[in-house]
């Protein structure tokens, strides 16, 4: 069965036009609007009537679709979307895809049925998920991380940016064999912070090193065992960069584990805040997300898309803040790792 997507595909088009099309919209260039109903005949596109019925529906009820919910930095964000959905007189039902795509897919199915009044997510990218609730006409706002197949609205941090402050601070301070610990290759926060990291490397003269390099998932058990691989391996770094919490977390796990100090031995360098991340003896450096905003700056958004759904998608991209610790400073000698 066709989707809107294999409609905007073969018309040359966004979803967005085709739904405006297709939805009896006067906006679109009287050409393009032709393309798109030609599309849609060819492919015997029919508009799935469950995007009608949520049209109608009054329900006011909002998922909040999070990859990890033992992630802390997601708890900061999901009040930052309760607090603007309750005073828009909106629930948040809060669903955990656990970074896998069953259980997003599970959850997809679950707010169709219940006609929810809109989603706000943290995506797996696995094809097709989020094209469902597009076709079905459910407003939706990526967190986090892009969606990759459909336009949404998102509210990200400039991820490269900051992955490249952080690497230029551990090379600034002497360190001469920097690892990067990142998340799974399909994530779009993974790849920019990786891409920050190489960005420094190669702005310091230095060509990056792929055997400094490990992909992991997002949690304290990937970058435990990635920490693990990099010590066991020629070159062993110097210093890491870790690309979430809980991957630096894992990081400084291992380093104990082995009886290495920071920074001494290791230099450490982490993205988002760690509770209690100024009582780890040494401190640790992190870049810090601004997690409260980005859940209400999406919930903002998710507002606007239910009172204008045919808005072109906007992508927002908040500001992070570097927080130099003694984890990262090679002219201290700490005693232990954490």
């Amino acid at each position: 069965m066709a989707t809107i997507y294999d409609v905007a595909r073969r018309a040359g088009v966004s979803a967005s036009t085709v739904s405006r099309v297709l939805n009896g919209k006067q906006t679109v260039d009287a050409q393009l609007a032709d393309r798109v109903r030609a599309a849609a005949t060819e492919l015997e596109y029919r508009p799935n009537a469950l995007a009608r019925s949520l049209r109608r529906s009054q329900t006011h009820l909002w998922a909040v679709l999070v990859s990890d919910i033992n992630n802390p930095f997601f708890t900061a964000l999901v009040r930052g979307v309760e607090d603007v959905a309750q005073q828009a007189r909106y629930s948040v039902v809060l669903c955990n895809s656990d970074e896998s795509p069953a259980k997003e897919a599970d959850y997809i199915a679950a707010i169709l049925a219940e006609q929810m009044a809109g989603v706000i997510v943290s995506p797996t990218n696995q094809p097709g998920h989020l094209a469902r609730l597009v076709s079905a006409g459910v407003p939706i706002v990526a967190i986090d991380r892009r969606a990759e197949e459909v336009e949404v609205d998102t509210v990200t941090v400039d991820n490269t940016s900051a992955a490249e402050l952080a690497t230029a601070h551990l090379l600034d301070e002497g360190f001469t064999r920097v690892a990067c610990i990142t998340g799974p290759r399909d994530v779009s926060t993974a790849e920019e912070r990786l891409e920050g990291y190489r960005r420094a490397l190669r702005a310091a003269g230095r060509k990056p090193d792929p055997r400094l390099v490990r992909h992991a998932d997002f949690r304290e058990r990937g970058g435990y065992a990635a920490m693990g691989e990099l010590l066991d391996h020629t070159p062993r770094p110097d210093a890491v960069f870790a690309t979430n919490n809980l991957l630096t977390v894992g990081a400084l796990e291992c380093l104990v584990d082995r009886g290495l100090r920071v920074p001494a031995d290791v230099g450490v360098f982490g993205f988002d805040d760690v509770p209690c991340a100024t009582l780890i003896r040494p401190p640790l450096s992190t870049i810090t997300q601004p997690t409260y905003e980005i859940g209400r700056t999406a919930a903002d958004l998710l507002l606007r898309r239910v009172e204008d759904p045919d808005r072109p998608p906007s992508v927002t991209v908040l500001p992070t803040e570097l927080h130099v610790r003694a984890s990262s400073l090679r002219s201290r000698t700490p005693t232990s790792a954490g």
